[in-house]
């Protein structure tokens, strides 16, 4: 029952070339980042990624892209990631775009056993109709488009069929987990990884902070372990910040040097600040 491994990169082995991930995370919260570090050191390529963003240039699943590792992407929003707009109109990178809610359904089905599923969400589109550029020729023309999609009525309103996601194996990461694998995740962070660990087929976490089995609140716990293979420490400082933003604060401007490395909240007025 003890599913602890002692490092990220003994959580990764056995990755192989080609495998579906199913990646949690929700812009920079939450990122599995040391397992993805892990998968890049091994040199493992040719993966399909499902995941609602691919991190930054240089953080989370960009550092996979950068290093032409991810051969495709299911996400839903892109727009962090200069070297992901490079590729996919390049036609190095294949790219599904799914609407938010329904992407999170179909990691929510696939780790349900729910096959597939009817959403209003793109009736009406060209989600419904087809057409979508997937993957572009070097050309400039389209490579790969979208099918359509079986469209049903439903007490007089029109559903799109989307069909379940699974994945090979999932990497999420976790506030905290147990040496049984149950977890609980913090705020945003908690919007993706639980789903996409249900998807995966072997789930691996990372977790800022393991304890021993009981010490969880049973009706705390976002994810159960009998959905996590194996548990491996992170590192609790190894975080970033998407956009750091700073206001005025009664009077005085907060800069970005003054805030805190760490804080994922503005920094509070200094004294100083207050006086004036």
């Amino acid at each position: 029952m003890d599913k602890v491994v002692g490092s990220a990169a003994q959580a990764v082995a056995g990755i192989p070339e080609g495998a579906v991930l199913a990646v949690g995370g929700f812009g920079v919260c939450g990122i599995p980042s040391g397992l993805i570090a892990a998968l890049l050191d091994a040199g493992t390529g040719g993966l399909r990624v499902v995941s609602n963003n691919c991190g930054l240039d240089d953080w989370g699943l960009g550092l996979l892209l950068s290093a032409g590792r991810i051969v495709r992407m299911t996400s839903s929003y892109v727009g962090e990631n200069k070297e992901f707009a490079r590729r996919y109109l390049a036609g190095e990178l294949e790219v599904e775009l799914t609407p938010q809610g329904t992407l999170a359904e179909r990691l929510r089905a696939g780790g349900a056993g729910i096959p597939a599923f009817f959403t209003p969400a793109g009736v009406g589109t060209q989600v419904e109709e087809g057409g979508l550029p997937w993957r572009y020729a070097p050309d400039g023309s389209v490579a790969v488009a979208s099918p359509p999609k079986e469209v049903r009525d439903f007490r007089g309103r029109r559903y799109l069929m989307e069909e379940a996601i699974t994945a090979d194996y999932a990497l999420v990461r976790a506030a905290v987990a147990d040496r049984h694998g149950n977890c609980v995740f913090h705020a945003a962070a908690a919007n993706f990884n639980p789903l996409a660990a249900m998807a995966g087929r072997i789930t691996l976490v990372e977790a800022e902070r393991i304890v021993e089995p009981g010490a969880l609140d049973p009706d705390r716990v976002h994810l159960p372990g009998v959905f996590v293979d194996r548990v491996v420490a992170a590192d609790p400082g190894d975080r970033r910040i998407e956009r750091r933003t700073v206001r005025p604060v009664a009077g005085a401007l907060v800069s970005e040097a003054s805030a805190p490395a760490s804080a994922d909240v503005e920094a509070p007025a200094s004294p100083a600040a207050k006086e004036n």
